[in-house]
């Protein structure tokens, strides 16, 4: 493809040299980098891009595009270098223009908000799928193609290139539908500005990720969230959440769709029944209520199949396909239960905010007919204020509370702990802490009996701990298997 056509969109350009050149490929990181390819030098918040032009040039790179240009850098009169306002919004571009604008050959399904995305996505996928739908799927957990997973994730949304990348992929084997998880990140980094949404969702909005690396205040966290409905006229939004409700008002020309519970909504669930392995509820599907039943306890799973639900109704999707597509859908990770040889219930759970940990403590707590044992940590490098918040959530609610590790990256996981300790002994709820993670969950096993339940909050799908940015093996269904396969019967 010709430079030019990759360009194509890109305002406030300046260019020297030759915009008439053959392009192999796109890159953002210098070590990938082929004969012919466009470099784009991006500022990320550990690494600047701009400080390897020399060797992106070395590798091929015959095209670069920058923000700035270091004068002192020895750039061959070959090397057409593209100055940009910015190279995240280039790269946006530039990749959707060299993989064919893959997102307007099928329909694009985007889910936003704090909590219930990765589930939403799952429940969506599971009833086009049961439909006969040719399906894929990209989030935080995996990426799949036509009920296939094609790779494992390490965010939430991919980078723009790799992204438009997968939707050419998805193109080529005929997907019909794509579903994917939009973090407020991708959103106020550019990574989806290319993308061509058909159906926008909001699911809810409480605070998270409130960090130097990520968003600085609530307003900047929901505003970049706002963003996906400024790129989609077609939206489903929560009635029962104070801020999602308020989209239908500031996007007054949008076509949006409310689900809900107590509020009134388009799609309302009522006669609600929630037990230990799923919930059930009336809805209107068609032109009637009709009972629906979700394989996932717990009164959330009640809204995520509401937006999922929506999705449906939109399309077009037969209730038959919607009941039995949400009857047995499973997330991994969410609301997870662990099957063992002790028959003990393990439930293994990505909570891992201050709400998400609240509404997967108080769900259980409500069927479960002995005590609640929750085991959870908090992620370093992230928002410190959410820690005490926990601890105290966890006090309050939990019959006992084992503090441990969760991902501390760069951070002293005994720092962390006694963040969540100030927030614990604000309450009167019995606890300990436990830095080891194993430990902490062999600590749990070994005081449960048959009526309690083990909550494993944090992890949820993800089989690793990032310690001093390595990622080491931790997948605790295997954890549990080998805990309690060294346990004396």
């Amino acid at each position: 493809m010709q430079l030019k056509s990759i360009l194509l969109g890109l305002e406030d350009i300046k260019a020297k040299g030759n915009i008439d050149t053959e392009i192999k490929g796109i890159e953002c990181n210098s070590q990938k980098i082929e004969k012919d390819y466009v470099f784009v030098a991006i500022k990320g918040f550990a690494v600047d891009g701009h400080n390897y032009i020399e060797d992106a040039i070395k590798a091929g790179a015959t095209v670069i595009i920058v923000e700035n240009i270091d004068k002192k850098l020895n750039i061959p009169e070959n090397v057409t270098i593209i100055k940009v306002p910015d190279t995240r919004k280039a790269l946006s571009i530039c990749s959707a223009n060299f993989y064919g604008n893959p997102s307007k050959k099928f329909k694009l399904i985007g889910v936003t908000g704090t909590k219930g995305k990765t589930t939403t996505t799952y429940m969506i996928k599971e009833i086009l799928e049961r439909e006969g739908k040719k399906v894929g799927l990209i989030g935080t957990i995996a990426t799949y193609i036509n009920g296939k997973k094609i790779e494992d994730s390490d965010r939430t949304t991919p980078e723009s290139l790799e992204l438009q990348r997968t939707f050419a992929n998805m193109v080529e084997q005929g997907i019909e539908y794509v579903v994917m998880e939009v973090s407020s990140q991708s959103l106020k980094l550019h990574r989806v500005d290319e993308c061509d949404f058909d159906i926008a969702i909001f699911t809810n909005f409480s605070e998270d990720h409130i960090s130097e690396k990520e968003h600085p205040d609530m307003q900047d966290y929901f505003e970049s969230k706002l963003k996906l409905f400024k790129m989609c006229k077609n939206g489903i939004v929560n009635a029962d959440d104070f801020y999602s409700a308020k989209i239908p008002k500031l996007f007054p020309e949008s076509n949006i769709m409310t689900y809900g519970i107590d509020n009134y909504a388009e799609v309302l669930a009522k006669d609600i029944t929630i037990t230990n392995s799923y919930v059930d509820f009336k809805v209107k599907l068609t032109d009637r209520n009709e009972r629906v039943k979700v394989g996932i306890p717990g009164r959330f799973s009640v809204y995520n199949a509401l937006a999922a639900i929506c999705v449906a109704k939109k399309i077009g999707i037969s209730s038959e396909s919607i009941k039995e597509a949400l009857l047995t859908v499973r997330v991994p990770g969410r609301s997870e239960l662990v099957d063992n040889k002790k028959e003990l219930t393990i439930m293994i759970d990505y909570a891992h905010s201050p709400e998400s940990l609240q509404n997967i403590l108080q769900a259980v707590k409500s069927y479960t007919r002995g005590k609640v044992i929750s085991v959870f940590g908090c992620g370093g490098d992230r928002d410190t204020g959410k820690r005490p918040l926990m601890g105290e959530i966890s006090g309050k609610i939990a019959d006992y509370t084992i503090i441990t590790s969760d991902n501390p990256r760069t951070e002293e996981p005994e720092k962390i702990v006694k963040q969540i300790e100030e927030g614990i002994q604000k309450t009167s709820g019995k606890y300990e802490m436990e830095v080891d993670r194993v430990k902490a969950i062999e600590k749990a096993i070994k005081m449960a009996n048959k009526n309690d339940i083990i909550v494993l909050a944090g992890k949820g799908h993800e089989p690793y701990q990032e310690i001093n940015g390595k990622k080491y093996p931790f997948d605790e269904r295997i954890i549990v298997k080998e805990i309690i396969d060294k346990m004396k019967k």
